[in-house]
C-alpha cells in the first residue's frame, strides 16, 4: 500500500477521493435527516458516486504514481478483492 512519506502525489490522491466519498456522505445524511425523504433517482446518483470515491481509494491504494486515465475510470468498479462485511 502506498504512504504518505514515499508516494506523496498517490497518498494526496488517496486522500482526495477518501474526503470526497465523506464529504458526500455528509451532505446525503444532512439532505435525508432535514428533508426526511429522498427520491429513489437522487439516492441512487449519490451513492453510486460515493462508491466511485471510494471504489478508487481501494482499487489505486497500490499505484504508487499518479493513475492514469484508464486507471481512473477502471478504478470506478466495485473492488474484486475486497469482501463486505456486515
Amino acid at each position: 500500500m502506498i504512504n504518505r512519506k514515499e508516494h506523496p502525489v498517490a497518498w494526496a490522491v488517496l486522500m482526495h477521493e477518501l474526503d470526497d466519498a465523506h464529504e458526500h456522505l455528509g451532505n446525503l445524511i444532512s439532505e435525508m435527516s432535514a428533508e426526511g425523504a429522498i427520491d429513489t433517482e437522487s439516492y441512487a446518483i449519490t451513492l453510486g458516486h460515493i462508491y466511485a470515491h471510494l471504489n478508487r481509494a481501494w482499487n489505486t491504494k497500490d499505484i504508487p504514481r499518479e493513475v492514469t486515465a484508464e486507471e481512473w475510470e477502471a478504478g470506478r468498479s466495485f473492488p474484486v478483492d475486497l469482501e463486505p462485511i456486515a
